[in-house]
């Protein structure tokens, strides 16, 4: 396995880019750790897969190194990399069996027969594909070919990095769970240092130990899925992570809190004071998760109007009204809603402040 060190790497398709509009993919730095798992989130055009077609070597970057434990592989075609890649649509041969398939990178490069029958015995047990081994892959179901293929992935133990693009979209939905659940498994097993691309924010947070969270070819954010979800650095980040996303509520500020239509909401201590000095646009962030709505006057809480219910079975998303804003609350299915007036509690240590969409503190 590898550590990969993409080194102020950029891209654009433009053969003279003139500002950061015309990259692809704008300058980055970041180190992902030998045997970790990483997740490349964002939505469709955010530049996922630029990315990781530098990785993998089928792109070579506009600017910047990626270097594979200090080597540099910027220029090094995908052959002379030893990555295994899993694209969105199956990569197989339908005239082979299943067990040919899955033997073919490691026959390809010398493995013996032993090691190749007892590599192949290992990968088809976790990909439940035993009992498919002496079939022809032709009359699979597009599941088990993709399963075929994440196999070829997995196969070998000796590779710097293996790189999935989107592996599960012609996945049926009953059997993504389970095979999101072998990856992590698999990963936990040996170690591998695993880059998996997708717009899925259930598949990047369930598999990987750090997601990069893109938009418009920028990395906004690197972390783990708590970071994310806590202390989200970008307000797209929190609209983008979490069902409901994060409530974003433009506010004013003084040295120990904000006021959101007159409210006073606690801060952490010195977040507002930092931000004083600051010009431009300025919100509150929140998760529903975080507040606490009640028919009783809370320390510190606010009036609000109850609206909207929805009832999603193990909980409710409330809609209330501050006035002229609307704040979506999370609440356990066994509380009743309030009716009237309400009271909404926001705590310091997970309520953030935002200037010009950057995070403050």
């Amino acid at each position: 396995m590898a550590r990969i060190h993409l080194k102020d790497v950029a891209h654009s398709y433009k053969l003279r880019p003139k500002s950061l509009a015309d990259f692809a993919l704008r300058p980055m730095d970041h180190l992902w750790e030998d045997g970790g798992a990483y997740a490349l989130l964002g939505p469709s055009g955010c530049g996922k897969t630029t990315l990781l077609n530098i990785i993998s070597g089928l792109l070579h970057p506009s600017q910047g190194q990626v270097l594979f434990d200090d080597d540099d592989v910027t220029y090094r075609p995908t052959k002379d990399r030893n990555i295994a890649q899993v694209f969105q649509f199956p990569v197989i041969y339908d005239t082979m069996t299943v067990f040919d398939n899955l033997a073919f990178p490691l026959r390809n490069r010398g493995f013996g027969g032993a090691e190749v029958s007892g590599r192949v015995a290992e990968v088809a047990e976790m990909l439940e594909l035993t009992e498919d081994l002496g079939k022809r892959a032709r009359g699979l179901t597009a599941d088990a070919k993709q399963r075929i293929s994440l196999g070829r992935g997995l196969v070998r133990n000796d590779v710097a990095a293996i790189l999935f693009d989107e592996p599960l979209t012609v996945i049926d939905p009953h059997l993504k769970w389970m095979l999101r659940r072998k990856l992590k498994q698999i990963h936990e097993r040996f170690k591998l240092t695993l880059v998996y691309v997708t717009h899925d924010q259930n598949e990047a947070l369930t598999f990987a130990d750090k997601v990069a969270v893109m938009s418009e070819g920028q990395v906004l954010q690197l972390g783990t899925p708590q970071e994310l979800f806590e202390r989200p650095e970008h307000t797209f980040i929190g609209h983008f992570i979490g069902s409901p996303g994060m409530n974003f509520l433009p506010c004013l500020i003084d040295e120990r809190a904000v006021l959101v239509q007159g409210a006073r909401i606690p801060l952490e201590p010195g977040v507002a004071a930092r931000a004083l000095g600051m010009s431009g646009a300025m919100e509150i962030g929140v998760r529903p998760e975080f507040l606490k709505l009640s028919n009783e006057p809370l320390d510190g809480a606010v009036a609000v109007v109850p609206g909207a219910v929805e009832d999603l079975g193990n909980f409710k998303i409330v809609t209330v009204r501050l006035v002229d804003v609307a704040i979506k609350v999370k609440v356990p299915e066994h509380q009743d809603v309030p009716t009237g007036i309400a009271y909404l509690q926001f705590s310091a240590d997970t309520t953030r402040l935002y200037v010009n969409g950057h995070l403050v503190g």
